[in-house]
């Protein structure tokens, strides 16, 4: 690597006349190394308060980059001297940076917190996202007709590794989560039944609302929030890698190799850890039940069936599966968005979070019209 010259200002008067010459290498990289970098700004804006008359060089110049002109632009308060020497790449460099115009950047600024502006961006985003998922469902479509054709040349390892990763790892904290909310559920429930004299209609109230509603929710925010994130983070670490990029020019298809496998381990997991969580929420609540209103875990048990139908536990688990396919796509998408760099990957896994989280209540709200009459 070639050496970089250290910038440098020499200064020369003759008869009034007063000469200024840059020296050196005016670079990013020779400005980072140079102890004197603040020292030699604030001389080049004195040096900028000379007279007209006073006489810019930069032929002693060896290098000159955007950062290094940007600097001595800054000294000349946006506004070419009357006499200075450039050469023609020299005088490039400037001119690329006088059409950088602030009035243009302000104009910009102003447009972008119109409302209007900011509504039409919001539609057009909004319909660019829904394009590319219906695109991905599509494409997804094909690949599980391509897998169910030759099932011996699937993914299997890739399914069974994210089925480890996204179901079994999950156990833990679904398992925390859905028993603390059945004891708050059952704890709150039971503090206004007991005033009422309707204690036993607790098992109607958890089971019902675990079932139907919060262990599939629970679940399905939890996953979101941890694994939905995971795939994001992994798809767009591989784009940073330009793992991606490889595996395009080896022919190998993103669809069938990244997106199908993680689609079908968290449309497998998901019903179960719905299943798992119900589970936990129910004997969470049971305890609560127990210790406030005295009501045995026996009978909690005999009355469950009665209270509520088995149509709600298909409805759950079928919710589950929906859930998983949803989250799946929607880390995929965003993980597939991600440019090359860290700051893209941040924002595009927060983006995958939220997004699969508001995907999931709306599908929930839908499921809850579409259902309203089943098992109740």
């Amino acid at each position: 690597m070639d050496r970089q010259a250290t910038p440098a200002v020499e200064i020369s008067r003759q008869d009034g006349a007063c000469s200024i010459a840059l020296q050196g290498d005016w670079t990013a990289l020779a400005l980072a190394g140079c102890h004197e970098a603040r020292g030699l700004r604030a001389r080049l804006h004195a040096l900028a308060q000379a007279p007209e008359h006073a006489t810019w060089s930069l032929a002693g110049v060896n290098r000159l980059d955007h950062i290094g002109a940007q600097l001595i632009w800054q000294a000349w308060n946006g506004k070419m001297p009357a006499h200075v020497d450039l050469n023609d790449g020299q005088r490039r460099v400037f001119d690329r940076i006088v059409s950088l115009r602030p009035e243009g950047w302000k104009k910009r600024m102003v447009d972008r917190f119109n409302p209007v502006t900011i509504l039409g961006a919001s539609l057009l985003s909004l319909f660019a996202q829904l394009a590319i998922g219906v695109t991905m469902l599509g494409q997804l479509t094909f690949d599980l007709l391509r897998f169910a054709r030759a099932p011996q040349r699937g993914p299997w390892r890739e399914i069974s590794a994210n089925i480890f990763n996204v179901g079994y790892k999950a156990l833990g904290i679904t398992a925390l989560v859905g028993f603390l909310i059945g004891v708050v559920l059952s704890y709150l429930s039971a503090n206004q039944l007991r005033i009422y004299g309707a204690s036993t209609f607790i098992v109607n109230i958890l089971g019902m609302a675990v079932i139907r509603e919060l262990g599939p929710l629970l679940a399905a925010i939890l996953v979101a929030g941890r694994s939905g994130s995971a795939i994001t983070a992994q798809i767009g670490v591989m784009r940073v890698t330009e793992e991606l990029d490889a595996m395009s020019v080896m022919g190998i298809s993103h669809g069938f190799r990244l997106i199908m496998p993680r689609v079908i381990a968290l449309a497998v997991s998901m019903p179960l850890l719905v299943a798992w969580t119900d589970l936990l929420a129910l004997l969470g609540g049971m305890t609560a039940a127990r210790l406030q209103l005295d009501i045995s875990y026996a009978f909690f048990l005999r009355q469950l069936p009665d209270a509520v139908p088995v149509a709600n536990l298909w409805l759950g688990l079928g919710k589950g599966v929906v859930f998983g396919v949803l989250i799946a796509l929607t880390a995929c998408h965003f993980g597939l968005r991600i440019k090359p760099n860290t700051q893209s990957l941040g924002q595009g896994t927060t983006a995958s979070v939220v997004t699969a989280i508001t995907v999931v209540i709306i599908a929930d709200a839908i499921f809850a019209i579409l259902f309203k009459d089943v098992g109740l």
